[in-house]
């Protein structure tokens, strides 16, 4: 069965503001990179209201959906800015975690990227932030559990900066699991040990080395799954832990991306039917961005 990949040209329109990192060219070169591997490709529907409400308040869904004039920029923070094509590519981002959700719970494939953009996992219920609109992950993770009614739904985040918006929506839901192992301090100035029950946070310090890394993904997350026993694996694929990358200090190769490509594809064959879903999160050096993202999947 040949793995999905889910994206939409929409994701591309969207731009940011003067000086944005987020920027069109990093979805680009992640599919000029992946354009010669075997998938089954699906273009991203925009997301549903009501995926939308598994996470956040009608309030924000109207706000991030307001119409903006063509020639408009509104800064909703110093990094996250709407403008006249935002809401398309968020639509499109957190629907296509939607389609990837359905098409491995009605067995039409197993593996799934998303290579969309904006990501998502900075995003809380309340708050855009961190280049986030909607936290597509969550929303993801809510909808198996809502509308499939899996009981076990594991979200790893492997984003050099922690899922702040992820843990968020998920904490103390019953029947989930969310890691994320991510530099501290950093922004978004959270991820420290916290005492909720299905929540494992690995901050680790500026300048960790790969095999420190390595050891730490493997004591904790591996084993947590292992318990875990997930029906459903998702993944928040930020690849900004690379030594290259501008807005990290992890020092990450393509051969550590090929690695977790691989642990994580074992644990989905061992537990989930090989159910796993991987959505694009950070990653901002373009080069290292491309060679990564094509290293992750040929791990699967």
């Amino acid at each position: 069965m040949k793995p999905a990949l889910i994206t939409h040209a929409d994701c591309l329109a969207h731009v940011g503001t003067s000086g944005y990192q987020e920027v069109p060219d990093r979805l680009r070169v992640v599919l000029t990179a992946l354009e010669n591997m075997d998938f089954l490709r699906l273009d991203a529907p925009y997301a549903a209201r009501e995926d939308l409400l598994r996470v956040h308040s009608s309030a924000h869904i109207d706000l991030m959906l307001q119409t903006v004039k063509s020639d408009e920029i509104i800064d909703l923070d110093y990094d996250t800015a709407l403008d006249s094509r935002t809401a398309d590519a968020a639509l499109r981002a957190a629907g296509a975690v939607c389609l990837a959700v359905d098409g491995v719970m009605q067995g039409k494939f197993k593996q799934v990227f998303c290579a969309v953009r904006p990501p998502g996992h900075h995003a809380e219920p309340e708050k855009a932030m961190g280049f986030c609109y909607f936290s597509s992950i969550a929303i993801a993770a809510l909808r198996a559990k809502q509308v499939y009614g899996l009981a076990r739904i594991a979200v790893v985040d492997f984003d050099v900066h922690h899922g702040n918006g992820t843990q968020e929506a998920l904490a103390n839901v019953t029947g989930t699991y969310f890691a994320s192992l991510h530099q501290h301090p950093h922004y978004p100035n959270t991820g420290q040990d916290v005492d909720i029950p299905n929540i494992r946070n690995i901050p680790m310090p500026a300048g960790t080395s790969a095999q420190d890394w390595r050891g730490a993904f493997e004591d904790k997350v591996i084993t947590d799954l292992h318990a875990f026993k997930p029906e459903l694996i998702l993944v928040s694929a930020g690849f900004d832990a690379h030594k290259d990358d501008p807005l990290g200090a992890f020092n990450l190769t393509e051969d550590d991306y090929a690695w977790l490509g691989c642990v994580l594809s074992k644990i989905a064959a061992k537990y989930c039917a090989g159910r796993m879903i991987s959505v694009l999160e950070g990653g901002y050096n373009l080069d290292a961005l491309s060679k990564s993202t094509h290293a992750y999947i040929t791990g699967w």
